[in-house]
């Protein structure tokens, strides 16, 4: 390349990698030449040499369950477009989260995105130096929360599980039972308040909602005592992982899905449109979430950029098999 564009290798280091001190047409040349040749800098040079390394670590408490994954693979997708690594710190349940280990995770560049969907990433996001560029994949805030001056995303789960609750109380059930999801900042997460709601606008009875977790085991457990009442026709699972073990609960207990009773998910991962029967569950747009924060992490880091608006689907519900008209 150096030869191509008659300089030498110290130049052609300096434009690659925007250093001072070479005259607009030799930058030109070589850039040109560059563009002719489709050279792409490897990055990893890049840093050993001192140049501009454009990287950003994502936290997160999970990387296997559904929303998590799919946040990451919007952040990733956008990145890469922009020519951004992108390195994965996993927050363990516990850790405590001082501003000195979180700060000690970050990659050079010092920019963060956390996935806080759970307790632990909160904690990372608010112990966080405030001179560091940093957006926050959150559950949404209650009215009134106070929140930092932070960029922020989230979805509006609170709108779809009162949609939800609400496409079952419209097949004749008398209430719906929710086995809840942990929130990661209040007592009550925003897919419980959205249940609520839809049960106290209908002036229908509000039952206590059950303890659950993330995965289908936790589901199972708590399904079998709930499904200890016969009375429970219709029940909302705070994702799908716990709907599943709603669902191998209620065949063991002898309780047909749907004509005895009504099963309904959230974030639609993949499988749920496989299970026998097919799971209705709350669509969420977790990769376009993802691709939202990178671009306010890029505007935030380059000035200049203007990030196409940040849009991402809204939550929809799809219906499957596993819901119906109660029981008559």
């Amino acid at each position: 390349m150096a030869s191509a564009a008659g300089v030498s290798h110290q130049t052609v280091s300096r434009v690659i990698n925007n250093k001072p001190h070479v005259s607009a047409a030799t930058r030109a040349r070589v850039l040109a030449i560059i563009e002719e040749l489709g050279f792409t800098p490897h990055r990893a040079a890049q840093a050993l040499a001192g140049g501009p390394v454009r990287a950003v670590t994502v936290f997160t408490a999970d990387t296997a369950a559904y929303g998590a994954a799919a946040t990451l693979r919007g952040i990733e997708e956008a990145a890469r477009a922009a020519g951004f690594t992108v390195g994965i710190s996993v927050l363990e349940p516990d850790a405590a989260m001082s501003p000195q280990e979180v700060t000690g995770r970050l990659s050079r560049d010092r920019a963060a995105i956390v996935i806080a969907f759970e307790a632990v990433g909160v904690r990372a996001l608010e112990a966080l130096p405030a001179d560091i560029p940093v957006v926050g994949v959150v559950e949404r805030p209650a009215e009134g929360q106070i929140q930092d001056r932070r960029p922020r995303v989230w979805i509006d789960d609170r709108e779809a599980a009162f949609r939800a609750t609400r496409h079952l109380l419209s097949l004749g059930h008398e209430t719906v039972h929710y086995l809840t999801i942990p929130s990661s900042t209040q007592k009550l997460s925003q897919r419980t308040r959205g249940w609520q709601d839809a049960l106290t606008v209908a002036g229908r009875p509000v039952p206590t909602p059950s303890t659950g977790g993330w995965t289908p085991r936790s589901g199972y457990l708590a399904a079998r005592e709930m499904l200890a009442n016969p009375g429970v026709t219709a029940i909302l699972a705070g994702n799908d992982d716990l709907a599943l073990g709603v669902l191998r609960a209620a065949r063991e207990a002898g309780r047909d899905v749907p004509a005895d009773l009504s099963v309904v998910g959230f974030d639609d991962a993949p499988h749920s449109a496989y299970l026998n029967p097919a799971l209705t569950s709350v669509r969420l747009d977790f990769e376009g979430l993802g691709r939202a924060a990178f671009g306010l992490l890029h505007n935030l880091l380059d000035p200049n950029f203007m990030p196409t608006r940040a849009i991402w689907a809204e939550p929809e519900l799809i219906l499957r098999e596993s819901s119906g008209p109660a029981a008559r």
